[in-house]
């Protein structure tokens, strides 16, 4: 019989031969990188105000940074994930990822933006996974930018809803629901 700590050596490994075993590499946010969120996100609507943009760009950025640290990530994210479900990490599932980047921008009360916790519905290929959407106050996540810090392992992934082709984001509530009642 294998052991705990045995098995879970014996994932990590398959994992890194099978190409996710790669360390991440996490580099200092530019600033070019911040102001290209944000004028991503001033483009979602002419009511959403410059600052705003900005402020959230920023805290995308930079707050996603500091969960890879809270969260000890030192590997590809579905190794820390299974580090995360041994007890070897505190935290830094997709869903930690989304709870606390989406409740770190809900601090912000924005005006004139709005904030989307999504999901994708497990497939035959893909687990499920969660991520914050943020969109033009009033709009759907559909016309909104993906933040996706897990995906890259604290790294800030970030797309147009509609152009992000790993994904089928549809909002949470509705997810569960299907879940639940599947």
């Amino acid at each position: 019989m294998i052991k705990l700590g045995s098995w879970f050596l014996i994932v990590a490994a398959f994992l890194t031969i099978a190409g996710c075993g790669a360390t991440p590499t996490i580099e200092p946010v530019e600033q070019n990188d911040i102001t290209k969120l944000a004028t991503q996100i001033q483009g979602l609507g002419s009511g959403v105000a410059p600052a705003e943009a900005e402020r959230a760009a920023e805290i995308a950025y930079r707050y996603s940074l500091q969960l890879a640290q809270e969260y000890q990530v030192t590997d590809p994210p579905l190794v820390h994930n299974a580090k995360v479900i041994h007890g070897y990490r505190p935290r830094g599932l997709c869903n930690h990822w989304t709870e606390d980047l989406n409740k770190r921008l809900k601090q912000e009360h924005f005006r004139t933006l709005s904030l989307h916790w999504a999901i994708s519905p497990p497939t035959p290929f893909r687990i499920i996974h969660h991520t914050v959407i943020i969109s033009a106050r009033g709009d759907t996540l559909d016309d909104g930018i993906v933040l996706d810090p897990w995906r890259n392992s604290g790294a800030l992934f970030w797309s147009k809803t509609k152009a992000d082709d790993h994904y089928n984001w549809r909002p949470r509530m509705e997810v569960r629901e299907e879940l639940l009642n599947g």
